[in-house]
């Protein structure tokens, strides 16, 4: 799996190289995101802008991404979906449960109000 890790102090960026999101590249973006969970990173942010075409266990990676960032109050932020990705994402009824956005921009802007958000929620308990 060809991909770049962009690290900083409240998210990572994982920019996947690759065309295709399917069941070889799939369990090596899991494993991948799972390993940064447990090293204590919550917010990560996937840029799909070179993915063209993704299959069912491309579709089960991102919801592992989504699961493991909701459990350690995070954010997991899509961005930069080909057509055919958005599609699949569509067909499978996934747009209301993931967080997408159209540019990695766009996708810092909205984990940051995510976090603001979630500071708020916090001093209020």
């Amino acid at each position: 799996m060809k991909y770049t890790l962009d690290k900083h102090e409240k998210y990572v960026l994982i920019i996947l190289e690759e065309k295709k999101l399917n069941s070889l590249i799939s369990p090596k973006l899991k494993s991948e995101m799972i390993l940064m969970n447990t090293e204590g990173i919550r917010n990560i942010i996937l840029d799909l802008s070179q993915v063209l075409y993704s299959d069912s266990s491309g579709l089960s990676s991102l919801l592992v991404g989504h699961r493991l960032c909701k459990n350690s109050v995070g954010s997991f932020i899509i961005s930069g979906l080909s057509e055919n990705v958005e599609r699949l994402i569509h067909i499978s009824q996934l747009q209301d449960v993931l967080s997408i956005t159209q540019s990695v921009e766009e996708a810092i802007d909205l984990l940051f109000m995510e976090e603001i958000e979630r500071d708020l929620n916090r001093s209020e308990e």
